[in-house]
């Protein structure tokens, strides 16, 4: 059964960092591409990043979040990363990591959530004072 834990939230000041990971298990991530999205109360769920699946890595980043974040992916580990620099009140929100098989290593990235087919369960990132 495919599963993905998404883990690394946490509280923090702003200006903090923290990096959050999406670990599979039950298949390995070489062919899946996958995406970071967040959800803020009364918000709709919305794009954070991308990673393509090929070795390459292509990326996409949300016009809010560029120059901060960082998506990365280790399949050796089966993780995806995503590193969190100069975190912003404004980026409260729980954190969903999403898997979508390409079934080949392809360059394409996905940004929106009805493309991916597997969820995680969601970690809390609070950026406060």
């Amino acid at each position: 059964q495919l599963q993905l834990v998404d883990s690394g939230g946490g509280l923090v000041q702003p200006g903090g960092s923290l990096r959050l990971s999406c670990t599979a298990s039950g298949f390995t991530l070489d062919y899946y591409a996958i995406g970071w999205f967040r959800q803020a109360p009364g918000k709709e769920r919305e794009g954070v990043s991308s990673i393509s699946s090929s070795l390459a890595g292509s990326t996409y980043y949300a016009d809010s979040v560029k120059g901060r974040f960082t998506i990365s992916r280790d399949n050796a580990k089966n993780t995806v990363y995503l590193q969190m620099n100069s975190l912003k009140p404004e980026d409260t929100a729980i954190y969903y990591c999403a898997a979508r098989n390409t079934y080949y290593p392809t360059s394409e990235y996905y940004a929106h959530p009805h493309e991916y087919d597997s969820w995680g369960q969601g970690t809390q990132v609070t950026v406060s004072s």
